[in-house]
């Protein structure tokens, strides 16, 4: 069982996911404005985030994107609901940190699976809080969602973060650009490669002198390097 907090003002359809989400087992509350959302998430820490993208006072995106930059909060699941459903609202949301995003009108159903597929992957559970992992020259603190090269931090977007994460935890193991399109942006279609290689080409220019530990594999896709060059 997992603590859900639904951020929606629209009364029907917070009712309709407050009943199916308890039958699943899962602690459910609801508040219906962004900045509301931002206080109770900080103090509460719920599992799980189901988080409309219009909402009265201020877009979901800005919801996320303060969960995502706060420790307390980074590392909750976040899904994203929302009537717009073009490839570049979702390559948006998960730019802005969201684990997943489901477009209106959606199938309840299908919604449960999907945050019970978050949980999972989550832990189902407030975040840890981890030390920072330190690879030559770089220094990685998920919990605070921030990287360092030498003594300088790093400025990534929350997903530029993620790929950066992804990546490093699989160290010396090639990921292809389809893997990396599903694991990384949530994308199980047949969506651009070019997104990836687009997103690695600005990860490394940030990176600057930590750039050559994400190695080209030609034709595959992208591997972090085993170790930190000499």
């Amino acid at each position: 069982m997992a603590s859900i907090l639904i951020v929606e003002d629209e009364g029907d359809l917070v009712r309709v996911l407050e009943f199916n989400l308890r039958l699943g087992g899962h602690e459910v509350v609801a508040c219906g404005r962004g900045r509301e959302a931002i206080d109770r998430a900080r103090v509460e820490r719920p599992g799980l985030v189901l988080l409309d993208l219009m909402l009265p006072d201020v877009p979901g995106t800005e919801v996320c994107r303060a969960l995502r930059a706060d420790p307390r909060t980074a590392g909750i699941g976040i899904v994203m609901l929302t009537a717009k459903g073009e490839e570049i609202d979702r390559v948006v949301g998960f730019e802005v940190g969201a684990d997943d995003y489901v477009v209106k009108p959606f199938s309840v159903r299908e919604l449960a699976l999907r945050v019970d597929a978050v949980l999972r992957r989550k832990g189902g559970a407030a975040p840890v809080i981890e030390s920072p992992q330190v690879f030559g020259r770089l220094r990685i603190d998920r919990a605070a969602h921030r990287a360092w090269v030498d003594a300088s931090q790093v400025e990534l977007t929350a997903l530029e973060f993620k790929l950066l994460v992804g990546l490093y935890e699989r160290k010396n193991r090639v990921q292809s650009r389809a893997a990396l399109l599903a694991d990384v942006w949530g994308i199980e279609a047949d969506v651009t490669t070019r997104t990836v290689d687009t997103h690695v080409k600005r990860l490394r220019e940030k990176l600057g002198a930590a750039a050559d530990y994400i190695e080209t594999v030609r034709g595959v896709g992208y591997r972090f390097a085993a170790e930190p060059p000499a």
